[in-house]
């Protein structure tokens, strides 16, 4: 049915989880008395995601067979010939996301009915995360800068509801800050380049502004011999970086832990933080035009891949291995985004979403087992008390590291063959990262799927947390979430001795089975048409002097072919001694670790110490703003404006009135005396007596 599609059919798709959302969250609260219990509460907005997916999907469906969608919805205000319009944009990249953001959104709602059942905000949280799937929906589908901000800041909004969910935690509500505050320093980025982007092109419709590139390409940051383009374009993405968590705006992830795994899942694996890549990937027409901004792209992008890698390896939270694995596969996507190969990032964010959701709800799954102790030093041997979550567990692991013929393989693979045949400045470095961080991911990933799922039981006794294990002396930030929160959960954490772990009932296990399936094929079905096919076509604009998907189209020979062919690449043989590593050193000799601990202390300090950077943003940033703060409430509070003003003022005033009270003798005589004195000058100096004449 190649034409356009419906715009009340679009609008729905966006609707429908924020009419749940609003059910749930007045109804469903305290807020108009609690008017509807948790089942009506859940019901409600699993049914408006669930309408968002079937309608995303049709949409897909649609967009495959060549329709499209590029139009005003709502006309806001037109201000001196600007329009704020809401519209949509729907194309293929819009669709794939539509379908990506509302089917992990789908198993996160379900999911969340067996994790968050002990919770007292069972309802608040549900609406919460139906909102977040409105902004999102939002986000992607915007056809204009103001839509985009709204949705992109809409997401901020409700990510720091949903970090500080248990605000009675200090963590929570320090974690929660910190991601609102790293996020607008990103956004400051964000809204000069749009700024930038609206005072050149005079518009802000993706359109309008695409087709003025060529002028703007040529224009001059004005007082600068810098070029106008590249400017707006690394201002986008410094808002890429503070939304797709990319160092140095990286630092708001880990802690974000805090919040309960669904959000996690949901945040950390498709929505909010895919945000930044998907906006690049918009954004190609423009970031095409400028090498800089490219190259300032691939530089942090692989900084990001391979440095937050490293510290994945010495994490002991559960929870928190998984998160930096999502800063390292951002750093991939990044990467590709930077090398030009815009669709290949965008696949591997479509594939990561996928496992790594898997990954979080998994690992979520673990935690009910282990009565929320989340601490992999107190686990192993679950396989064969959780089997279900073991295998789909393994499977999501396996897409993560790479596994020939696994979703993540295909995307994985296809960003580091990008790099290599691209020649923008910083490429030759990020080539180097994006294979090493093979093997560290690979480590990283077995390391905890072995500690967990394999080797001895170490639940349900007294841990003292020693280094026999080589884990070193637990991490500062592991267990944060096993503190006391607001009686959500037990209150006491980690199994009783003598006490097993359990599978986790069906509402928790179906999303993990639903989530492996994609993991597994998606990478195989999608690969041909996304990358190589004519899906992205007229979507994703690739410069003629930008080679490296020219390079992939021609060594590309099928799915089967690629699969096949890994198992002589140094990718797989990475992968490969990275899986084998973490086996020797975990199950065989942990006394490996416990050396590497005692040789490389200072090493191992940089890494606990997550490279210093909080310490450096306290220093630097947070002192400096005390100090800031500090200077203009003494010098412009306390010394001008109360002194000077509001005090100086009164004191001139006394000072007048102590001057004139003098004249304020009280005896009528003093006073008619003065007045005659002064209407006798009055008409000395207004009358024309001969005294005053000339």
């Amino acid at each position: 049915m190649a034409g356009q599609l419906n715009p009340n059919v679009l609008l729905a798709v966006p609707l429908a989880p924020l009419a749940g959302s609003a059910i749930a969250g007045l109804f469903g609260t305290k807020f108009f008395g609690n008017k509807i219990g948790r089942a009506a509460s859940h019901s409600v907005t699993i049914l408006g995601v669930l309408i968002a997916f079937i309608l995303s999907f049709q949409t897909l469906m649609a967009v495959m067979d060549g329709a499209t969608y590029n139009g005003t919805v709502y006309n806001w205000m037109t201000v001196m010939g600007l329009k704020l319009e809401v519209g949509f944009m729907v194309d293929s990249l819009t669709a794939m996301m539509m379908c990506v953001v509302t089917f992990v959104s789908l198993m996160v709602h379900i999911y969340t009915i067996g994790y968050m059942a002990d919770d007292e905000g069972y309802n608040r949280f549900f609406a919460y995360i139906s909102l977040f799937t409105f902004s999102m929906l939002m986000l992607v589908m915007s056809n204009n800068f103001l839509q985009l901000f709204f949705g992109w800041e809409a997401v901020g909004l409700v990510s720091y509801l949903l970090i500080g969910f248990w605000f009675t935690r200090p963590s929570a509500i320090f974690a929660n800050m910190k991601a609102f505050l790293v996020n607008r320093v990103g956004d400051f980025g964000f809204i000069l380049g749009i700024g930038l982007l609206l005072a050149y092109a005079g518009s802000m419709n993706y359109t309008e502004v695409f087709a003025k590139r060529e002028e703007l390409a040529k224009l001059l940051l004005p007082g600068t011999d810098w070029m106008l383009l590249s400017v707006a374009c690394i201002c986008l993405f410094i808002g890429a970086m503070g939304k797709s968590a990319q160092f140095p705006l990286h630092v708001w992830l880990p802690d974000s832990m805090e919040g309960p795994t669904p959000i996690s899942a949901l945040i950390h694996a498709a929505t909010m933080v895919t945000a930044g890549i998907f906006m690049v990937a918009r954004m190609s027409p423009l970031f095409e035009l400028s090498d800089t901004a490219l190259s300032f792209v691939i530089v942090i992008g692989s900084i990001t891949a391979l440095f937050m890698g490293f510290l994945g390896i010495i994490q002991n939270d559960i929870k928190r291995v998984v998160a930096y694995s999502t800063l390292s596969q951002l750093g991939y996507m990044t990467v590709a985004l930077g090398a030009s190969a815009y669709s290949v990032a965008v696949f591997h964010l479509m594939t990561h979403a996928f496992f790594k959701a898997l990954l979080f709800l998994g690992a979520g799954a673990v935690i009910i087992g282990m009565h929320h102790d989340q601490d992999i030093r107190n686990m192993g041997g679950l396989r064969k008390y959780m089997p279900i979550t073991w295998i789909t567990s393994l499977l999501g692991s396996l897409a993560l590291i790479g596994t020939p013929f696994f979703s993540g393989f295909y995307s994985k693979d296809s960003i580091i063959e990008a790099v290599a045949a691209s020649h923008i400045p910083g490429s030759g470095f990020a080539h180097f990262a994006v294979l090493a961080g093979v093997f560290v991911t690979a480590f990283y990933s077995f390391r905890m799927y072995f500690l967990v799922f394999h080797g001895e039981e170490r639940f349900g006794k007294a841990h003292a947390h020693d280094e026999a294990h080589g884990h070193g002396a637990g991490h500062a930030d592991a267990g944060h979430e096993e503190e006391d929160h607001d009686g959500a959960h037990d209150h006491h954490h980690g199994l009783a001795p003598g006490e097993k772990p359990h599978e986790a009932p069906l509402v928790v296990t179906l999303p993990l089975i639903l989530l492996a399936i994609p993991s597994v094929v998606i990478g195989f079905l999608a690969i041909g048409p996304m990358l190589f096919g004519d899906f992205f076509k007229g979507v994703i604009f690739v410069g003629e002097n930008h080679h490296a998907m020219h390079e992939l189209t021609e060594e590309f020979h099928g799915a089967v072919e690629m699969g096949i062919h890994a198992f002589t690449s140094a990718p797989f043989w990475l992968a490969l001694a990275g899986v084998a590593a973490s086996y020797y050193c975990y199950m065989i000799n942990p006394r490996v670790p416990a050396w590497f601990f005692s040789k490389f202390h200072g090493i191992y300090t940089l890494l606990e110490n997550k490279y210093f950077m909080d310490k450096i943003n306290e220093a630097v940033f947070a002192k400096g703003a005390r100090v800031l703060g500090g200077g203009l409430s003494t010098v412009g509070d306390r010394t001008l404006i109360d002194g000077l003003v509001v005090n100086g003022s009164a004191k001139m005033v006394g000072w007048l009135s102590a001057l004139i009270r003098h004249f304020q003798s009280g005896y009528i005589y003093h006073y008619a005396f003065v007045m005659i004195l002064g209407v006798l000058f009055f008409l000395m100096y207004f009358m024309p007596f001969p005294l005053f004449a000339k």
